[in-house]
Order: C-alpha cells, then structure tokens, then sequence
C-alpha cells in the first residue's frame, strides 16, 4: 500500500507544536510612573522565578535581590537619582514589588580625551575624536560611555596605531547639573609601518608564497583589514587546521622601524582516505573512494584521487587545485577522469579533461573561465521532432566546451541565508566533431531573494528563479548530456530526477533546448533549533530556444529544518500537483543546507 503524504505533515506538525513552556513569575512586580520601554527593560532586569515565594520572608528576598538589580539597570540607563523600595503584599500568598520613582535621567556632557605620550597625529586625533558619537544632552548610558570609548580605540587601531589602548577612564557624574561627563584616557602608542611576512610552521608550505599572498608592501601603515585579509586567503584554501596572523611585538621591531606579520600554520593531515556510500530513491545507490592529498606542493594545493561506482554516475578521475595561483583570490583547478553514466535519457562513456581559473571576488562572490574537452560514445533515446517519432542511435563524440560563469552573493550565509540575494550567470560556448557536427551557445541564469518578515529573521519569505537556453543547436543533434532537464531535490521538488519534462513512449526523459524553474519558500522557526518549511515549486523543459510554459509543472509541499551550527539539516516530501502516469505518488528529501 501507498503511504499517504498527508500522514506525514500531519505528524510532523504535531511534533513541532508538541512543547507548551508553562510562564514563570517575574521574581518582583515593578510597580511605579515610567515610559514603557524603561518598564520593560527592568523587568528584564529583575528577572524571573520558577515559583512564586513560599512565605513573606521569601518575598522579602526577593523583592530586595529585585531591588539592586533595578538600580544597577537604572544607573547604567543615566538615573542616578532614583528612588526605589522594596514592599510585600500579602499574607497567605505573599508577592514582592519593588516600586520604582525613576527621577530625572542625566545627560551626556562634553566629552574629555587625554592622550597617554605620544599622541596621534593631528589628522588622525580629529578623525577618532569624530568618530566617537557621543553627542552632548543625549542620556547618560553606561553602554554608550563605554561604546564611544572603544570606538577610539578601534579608530586609532585602523589607522595604524596598532598598539592603541584604553587606560583606565573617569565618568564624573554632576549631580547639580544632572550631568554625565567621560574623561578617556586614550594611549595610542607609535604608528605602525608593516615589514613582511615571517612563517612558522611545521608543514612544507613555502614561505616565499605565504609572503606573495601578502595585501601589503614593506613600509605601509598596518591595517587590520589587511591583515585579516591575508588570514581569509590562507583559510580558504581549506588545507590548514589552524591559521593564526599576527603583529610581532614591539621588541621584534627591525632596524628601519618596521615590524612583521607573523603567520602560524597547523596543516591538515597530509593525506585522508575516506569511502562512502549513498542511496537515492531517484538516482540509484552508489559507493565512493577518495584519497586527498594537501599541500604536496608547499602552496596549499589539494590534490584528489576519486573512484566511483554507481547505478547513475561512475567515474576514475584525479583533480588539482591550485589556491591563489597568479594572484590572491584566483584558483587554479585542472582535472581529468574517465566517465560511465547511465539515465533514464542517456548513457555514456567518456574521458573529460578540464582547466578552470576561478578569481574571488570579495568574500563569497566570483568570476570563472576555462575550457573543458570530452571524448566519448552516447547512447541516445530521443525525439525526432520532424517525424514525431523516438529513435535511438549510438555515436562517438569530441566535444569542446568554453565555460564562463559569475556567482554574485550578497546574501548573509553561505548554508542558511535570511535576507540578501543572489546571482549565477553561466555561458558555455560548444564546438561538437565526429559522428554530428554542430555549434551552439548553452546559457543559464539563475537568481534567488530572501526576504524576512519578522524581527529576527523568525519568518523568512525565499525565491528562486532559473533560466536557461541553447542557442544555435537542434534538439536531436546536441548531445543529450548537455539538453536540459528538470526534476529533483534542488529543482522541482515532488518529481524525480529528471522527471519534469515530457517523456517518450519507452518512459525516456526527454531533454529539451529551453528551461524554466521557480520556487517559493516561507520558512519558519517554530520551537528551538526547528524550522517549518511550506513550498510551491515550478518548471518547464521547452524545445525551442526561448523558455515558455506549455508544459510548466507544479510540485508541492511542507519541510523541516534542523539547525546546526555549521548550517541546517533539511528533510522534504513533496508532491506532483499534477501527477501523470508514471509519476511516485510523493518523493523525499534529505541533504545539508536550505533547498536554495
């Protein structure tokens, strides 16, 4: 018997909604004149109990503990004259108060910078003093005294008075003129000029490209953006357990004033042996065997030996990658590797080499050019467009293919965004000789929003769209791996792989010169680390050059997201809202990260 999808949200929704917290006691009633926020901020304060006291002594304790948390909240908000008493009610059931005559809030006066010998140069002390925001009859807080001081500090430090310290301050509270005045004391210690890179490791990383990475020359001021910037290339390269940057001590200062930056690495093991094993309703099982070797030519390069056997995909293959090849930010990746795949559209047997240069823009977005070349036999079951037949047909192929992409993210996390967008751009330019002879342009585009509907991100609204088109290319010439299909966990959800588009008589997947695929999302945390999850998602194979919708399919259905610190576990069922013969009944998904 079929299992029903709609058991499957019932329970899944009961289990989120199962826990009911019971509301605790605040451990005293704030009673009293004030504004709302200032009433809320001291019950915050002042806390809460599990159970309300036992006897009016209890209550006494209590309402006093209230009452010193109260004034310490008051005094760090600018009341430094207030009046508080603590009271109990009651006999039976006693309850604490505290009641609360806050008084008049003091306010900021002129705020006073002492400079600790030497003091910074006059452009820079202008800078900082403008930087420290805090405007004279603003309120009094304890949390903008400090804030403003440490602003000092942290724009000293970006102008290159690395050594910049805060000395003990002194806060004058005029109680006459209800005022609050910060006197700093402010040592910035000397300015800072940066001599190269010094490594310490223990590795075979070579400490002439370590200093190549370097966003400095000799003699510039420090900056700690740059230097974070130097920790950022080297942890991206992901061959290193543990990278530390740093400003040597002032004792380590050379001859011509200048002082390094000190790099220590803890390399990965040097080579990882790792098998696995998958299982997919849609695409088969498969077993995997992957021997990485890391910085076997002292410049964090990766280097992968792969061995795959699978009912889908299987493949011998080798791949290097070569972090910040001729410049920061830019990665070389070459590979090769012989190649067995067999669909429901196609089989093939092949050896792919290729050659990318990947160059990182900013801290997550790139550009991406290269070429790959593959050589192979295609079995093919397709359609004959002209004699509206299928037919089957085996050829030996050599394909040459440009690859150019962009991936721009402003999004604010890599596995479980809230709000931002991104943007994949995609242009493979093909040349095909053999057996067919053909020339055409493959083009894709896909862009997602995330939008939060709530104070903290508790509701999030996420879209996808994605298109795609082969230009100059017929649908029985192009090579059937390079048509495009929909169907899938990160496609159309409720359909298997590849199983959006028509199909022919014998149940083939056809493939198809066009595409087009959105999704809509509302994603909401509903109890700890659980988030919900409800979803529409849509798609077309077309077979003309420019997408349409005649054969547009919907798929539908609800989710749960367990949150980890690295990112969220997600599980999805989804069904076809216009199921055909042939179509499962529901399909299941399981995989690390949102679904886009």
């Amino acid at each position: 018997m079929t299992p029903r999808p709609a058991l499957f949200f019932v329970g899944t929704a009961g289990f989120l909604l199962l826990a009911s917290a019971a509301a605790a006691d605040p451990r005293a009633q704030i009673r009293g004149e004030m504004d709302d926020e200032l009433r809320a901020q001291l019950v915050r304060a002042v806390g809460e109990v599990d159970d309300p006291p036992s006897n009016r002594f209890e209550a006494r304790r209590r309402a006093r503990g209230a009452l010193e948390a109260a004034e310490a909240l008051l005094r760090s908000e600018g009341y430094y004259q207030p009046v508080l008493e603590d009271v109990v009610e009651g006999e039976e059931t006693p309850v604490a108060i505290v009641n609360v005559t806050p008084g008049r809030r003091f306010e900021l006066a002129e705020v006073q910078v002492l400079w600790a010998a030497p003091a910074p140069d006059a452009e820079t002390e202008t800078a900082v003093r403008g930087e420290i925001g805090l405007v004279p009859g603003q309120p009094g807080r304890a949390a903008d005294v400090i804030s403003g001081e440490g602003r000092i500090v942290a724009g000293l430090t970006r102008r290159g008075y690395a050594d910049a310290e805060a000395r003990p301050r002194r806060v004058v509270v005029d109680h006459a003129a209800f005022t609050v005045q910060p006197n700093y004391s402010i040592a910035s210690g000397p300015l800072v000029r940066l001599d190269g890179v010094r490594l310490e490791t223990r590795g075979p990383t070579n400490p002439d490209w370590v200093a190549g990475l370097a966003p400095w020359r000799e003699g510039e001021v420090y900056d700690p953006e740059d230097v974070a910037e130097l920790e950022r290339r080297l942890l991206e390269t992901g061959v290193y357990d543990g990278v530390g940057v740093a400003l040597a001590p002032t004792d380590q200062t050379n001859a011509d004033g200048h002082r390094p930056i000190i790099v220590t690495l803890t390399d990965r093991p040097r080579r990882i042996l790792e098998a696995g094993a998958t299982f997919s309703t849609a695409e088969g099982s498969g077993v995997d065997l992957i021997w990485t070797w890391h910085n076997r030519f002292g410049r964090a390069d990766t280097l992968v030996w792969q061995a795959r056997a699978a009912d889908v995909d299987s493949r011998l293959g080798v791949s290097l990658s070569l972090p910040h090849w001729r410049r920061p930010g830019e990665t070389l990746r070459l590979s090769t590797a012989l190649l067995n795949e067999d669909t429901e559209a196609y089989r093939r047997t092949a050896i792919a080499l290729a050659a990318d240069l990947q160059q990182r823009i900013g801290k997550t977005s790139y550009l991406s050019y290269g070429v790959g070349l593959d050589a192979g036999q295609y079995h093919e079951s397709r359609f004959d467009p002209f004699t509206q037949l299928p037919v089957a047909f085996d050829r030996d192929l050599v394909i040459l293919t440009g690859r150019a992409s962009a991936y721009l993210d402003r999004s604010n996390d890599p596995l479980d965004p809230t709000t931002g967008w991104r943007l994949t751009l995609s242009a493979q330019p093909t040349a095909v000789a053999g057996e067919d002879t053909v020339l055409f342009l493959r083009t894709e585009g896909q862009a997602t929003a995330y939008l939060p509907l709530q104070a903290g991100a508790k509701t999030v609204l996420a879209g996808r769209v994605r298109i795609g088109s082969i230009i100059g290319g017929a649908e029985l010439t192009v090579p059937a791996d390079r048509l495009f299909y929909s169907g899938g966990g990160g496609s159309v959800r409720g359909f298997e792989y590849q199983g959006v588009g028509p199909r022919l008589p014998d149940n083939t997947p056809r493939g198809g010169l066009s595409l087009f695929e959105t999704s809509i999302e509302i994603r909401r945390d509903v109890w700890r680390n659980f988030q919900a999850v409800a979803f529409v998602d849509a798609g077309a194979i077309g077979f003309q050059e420019t997408p349409n919708f005649n054969n547009l399919r919907y798929g539908a259905g609800v989710g749960v997201r367990y949150k980890l610190p690295f990112g969220p576990i997600r599980a999805d069922i989804a069904v076809p809202l216009d199921r055909r013969d042939g179509d499962a009944d529901f399909q299941i998904y399981v995989s690390i990260g949102q679904a886009f």
